[in-house]
């Protein structure tokens, strides 16, 4: 008993000690009190209009994900493309700092950078799964932040269509004579290959493009796939609706982050971010999954879409034509064709065992 209250009157003495210098350094009485978090409130900017589904959907999700994950530390405010800048100019406004983050398209950048064409879609390139795969498992990730390092941005995929239609028509394409002289809203890659096939590419912003086709301004556009282009209303402006969509397998949608506001984010927030964007790429995939095909049933059964599939000798010079454009650009740019080459090793192991699991395993569905 000497022996326990001997040890307990050393404990409380240690304890007053403790707490004496604890009020010598200026702490509260009762002992120091921990510091509040910091918190951060951010803005990020996309290239879509107000309340998109999907897209901007996606993007106010990740925001709300991100507060809840960082237990209200990184607060993310989102504004759509056009009310805090230029839809176009998102890259621009998080490499300057202006904005902490941003979420479009790389190849909305391919002017700055052609490189950033392959962290979008590649015509006959890899589908979602496959990008997904490079990004995550490959060297996609590593070479997507080398290429854009020097613009003070830190890229994530957050997003992908999946496989996209081929396109509006207001003419049947029975051959590859049809595509030339055509003026089809298309870009990126997919729209270089066009031009090769005799056609005129054409850029311009959603919100123009069902007035275009309507008018005449063009005779055919790609948009994304049977869910938006319904909404767009592009039934009501072209005869004819191809697949597929050869030019964007699977385009994956991007968030950049400003490398200063990234480097002082703690690591926590940091994987706050990582885990809501990982998310959120997986939510988008899944969105387009679940919603084309309901979409293009009413396309066909309600609004008598003559939906059509390319002639095989149509896409086979297409393909043919793609590998012309990506020597080519290979060739110009040094960034370019050490991409290229990373991707093309890739989804050729990638495409040799799609063919011994995912497409032996459908074609013994139909069986």
């Amino acid at each position: 008993m000497r022996t326990f209250i001997s040890t307990l009157f050393m404990l409380v003495t240690i304890g007053a000690v403790l707490s004496g210098c604890g009020g010598q350094s200026g702490a509260p009485e009762g002992g120091a009190a921990a510091a509040p978090a910091k918190t951060y409130n951010w803005k990020i900017v996309t290239t879509w209009p107000p309340n998109f589904p999907i897209f901007q959907e996606g993007v106010q999700r990740f925001a709300k994900d991100v507060d809840t994950l960082s237990n209200g530390r990184l607060k993310i405010k989102v504004f759509a493309g056009g009310e805090l800048v230029p839809a176009l100019q998102v890259f621009d406004a998080v490499s300057q700092g202006m904005v902490e983050m941003g979420h479009g398209a790389g190849y909305y950048w391919a002017g700055k950078l052609p490189a950033a064409q392959f962290f979008t879609a590649v015509p006959f390139g890899m589908n979602a799964q496959g990008m997904n795969a490079w990004l995550s498992a490959g060297d996609g990730l590593a070479l997507w932040r080398e290429l854009y390092q020097p613009h003070n941005l830190v890229p994530f995929p957050m997003g992908n269509t999946g496989v996209q239609m081929g396109g509006w028509f207001n003419k049947k394409i029975d051959s590859v004579a049809d595509l030339k002289g055509l003026k089809m809203r298309i870009p990126g890659l997919g729209g270089k290959v066009f031009a090769k096939a005799g056609g005129t590419p054409v850029l311009m912003a959603g919100g123009e493009i069902y007035t275009a086709l309507d008018r005449g301004t063009i005779d055919a556009t790609e948009w994304v796939g049977p869910f938006h282009d319904e909404r767009l209303g592009l039934y009501r402006a072209a005869k004819y609706y191809y697949y597929p969509g050869w030019h964007e397998p699977g385009p994956v949608l991007e968030l950049t982050v400003n490398a200063q506001a990234w480097a002082g984010l703690p690591a926590d927030l940091q994987k706050a971010v990582e885990v809501a964007a990982s998310d959120t790429n997986q939510w988008m995939l899944n969105q387009f999954e679940a919603r084309n095909m309901q979409a293009l049933r009413r396309l066909k059964d309600e609004h008598r879409v003559q939906v059509l599939p390319f002639p095989d000798d149509v896409l086979a010079e297409l393909h043919r034509l793609t590998l012309e454009v990506l020597d080519e650009e290979a060739a110009k740019d040094p960034a370019f064709k050490k991409v290229y080459e990373d991707y093309r090793a890739f989804m050729s192991d990638h495409d040799e065992w799609g063919q011994l699991s995912e497409a032996a395993y459908q074609r013994a569905r139909r069986q």
